[in-house]
C-alpha cells in the first residue's frame, strides 16, 4: 500500500515508524540510525501518539504491529516497500536492496507476512524499556517517542 501524506509534521523530513517492542524492528531502528548519516529521517515508535495516529489514519491495527511504515517524499509505505523506500535513501550499497520492491506481490507479501506473524517468536520481544540519550531523542519525530 502507498499514499500520501502531508509531511510539514516531520519538518519535511521522511519517517520511520517501527514497533519498540519487537527485537527486529528495533535493530532495524538501529541499523537506519547508524547509516543515515545525513539525518534524512526522523523515527517514531507505533506505540507513540504519533505512531498510533499514523496507524489509525491509515486504517492499520494500532496493537499488533505487522508492518513498520516507511514515509519518503510524503509518500507512505508498508512491508516490504517500506524496508525497499528506506534502503533506497542511504547512501552506498545500501539502495540496491531497494529493487526487492520490484518482487511480484505473490511472493514478497507472504515472505513478510510469515517474518511479521512470527517476530516475537524468532526475535523476542524486548522487556527493557528503551530510553534514548539527548541526541537520541533528537532524532526522533515530535510526538514520536513515548516512554512509559
Amino acid at each position: 500500500m502507498q499514499s500520501v501524506m502531508n509531511t510539514e509534521m516531520f519538518d519535511g523530513k521522511n519517517l520511520i515508524v517501527f514497533d519498540g517492542e519487537c527485537v527486529l524492528c528495533s535493530s532495524f531502528f538501529q541499523f537506519m540510525l547508524k547509516r543515515d548519516q545525513s539525518r534524512r529521517f526522523q523515527f517514531a515508535t507505533a506505540q507513540s501518539p504519533l505512531g498510533q495516529g499514523l496507524f489509525r489514519q491509515l486504517g492499520l491495527p494500532t496493537q499488533d504491529f505487522e508492518t513498520n511504515l516507511v514515509v519518503v517524499d510524503g509518500r507512505v509505505y508498508e512491508r516490504l516497500d517500506a524496508f525497499a523506500a528506506a534502503m533506497g535513501q542511504l547512501p552506498g550499497v545500501w539502495p540496491m536492496l531497494s529493487l526487492c520492491r520490484f518482487l511480484p506481490a505473490m511472493l514478497k507479501d507472504p515472505f513478510y507476512g510469515f517474518i511479521a506473524r512470527n517476530r516475537y517468536a524468532i526475535w523476542g520481544r524486548s522487556q527493557v524499556c528503551f530510553v534514548p540519550d539527548e541526541d537520541l531523542r533528537s532524532r526522533f519525530a515530535p510526538l514520536g517517542f513515548q516512554s512509559e
